[in-house]
């Protein structure tokens, strides 16, 4: 594994524990580390990070607030 893919893994806390969890990303990402983006894509996936995931979040949010609204009417 490349020095500067090693700095990027450790400098993030959710990569450190997704590689520990994932770890066939340890094999991947030696023998081949040009797929680092596509590391980085999966663990904000499993961690729900992607932008479609946090509207997602903010919509659900925005649900519960107004019903909760509505039953105080």
């Amino acid at each position: 594994m490349t020095l500067d893919i090693q700095f990027r893994l450790k400098s993030n806390k959710m990569y450190k524990e997704y590689l520990r969890t994932h770890s066939i990303w340890y094999k991947i990402l030696t023998r081949q580390p040009y797929r680092i983006d596509e590391f980085e894509l999966e663990a904000k996936k499993f961690y729900k990070l992607t932008p479609v995931d946090r509207i997602t979040k903010v919509m659900d949010t925005l649900e519960i607030i107004e019903s909760f609204m509505s039953a105080l009417k």
